[in-house]
């Protein structure tokens, strides 16, 4: 289907703003940022930004849901591809680590703004991560593939350290992912092996 101009111009806007938010949160921080930090990277009057999003935390949202979508996506794939419960968790960390070490910007995005990505944890795109992955245990259980257990729990435990310990590797000169998936496997294999529910 072929959009009008206007459609593609509306769409062109859009990204602009999101590229230029983008920047600007990675390079001095969401809450040091303002709207016209974001408008003076892009080429749109200030009165355009509002057409598109009414406030600083919806565009930071709009960057999240972003994301958290490839994100899950890629981490989603590589868990169920798993044939045993250590591929299950390994693979997906693996490919979270992976993932925030891709594109530099979303990295520093990432890491300059944990505090506030944390405060937004109830975000419908980060909440569907936990979603995701207590469906993917669900399934690992009825296989056998996974020890039963309380999976509303460990999924919410296995984001949150993902997301704690992604943004620790993210701190360091030399982010280590190999590293960061080798201790958080280990950390949550052993626990899956021992919980019962």
């Amino acid at each position: 289907m072929i959009t009008g101009k206007r459609e593609r111009t509306k769409a062109a806007n859009r990204a602009a703003i999101l590229q230029a938010a983008r920047e600007v949160f990675a390079d001095i921080g969401y809450g040091a940022a303002t709207i016209r930090d974001i408008v003076r990277r892009t080429d749109l009057a200030t009165g355009t930004f509002y057409n598109y999003f009414p406030d600083k935390e919806s565009v930071l949202t709009a960057l999240l849901d972003e994301t958290a979508g490839e994100a899950r996506m890629r981490v989603q794939a590589a868990r169920r591809q798993g044939t045993t419960l250590e591929a299950f968790v390994r693979d997906g960390f693996e490919a979270y680590f992976d993932f925030l070490l891709e594109d530099r910007e979303t990295s520093e995005l990432l890491s300059r703004n944990a505090g506030t990505i944390r405060a937004l944890f109830q975000e419908p795109s980060l909440v569907a991560g936990v979603e995701e992955l207590a469906e993917d245990l669900r399934a690992g259980v009825v296989a056998g593939l996974i020890p039963d257990h309380d999976v509303e729990y460990m999924a919410a435990s296995m984001v949150g350290a993902a997301f704690e310990i992604g943004s620790r590797m993210l701190e360091h000169e030399n982010p280590d992912p190999a590293r960061a998936t080798e201790f958080i496997s280990n950390l949550f294999i052993a626990g899956l092996k021992a919980a019962r529910i």
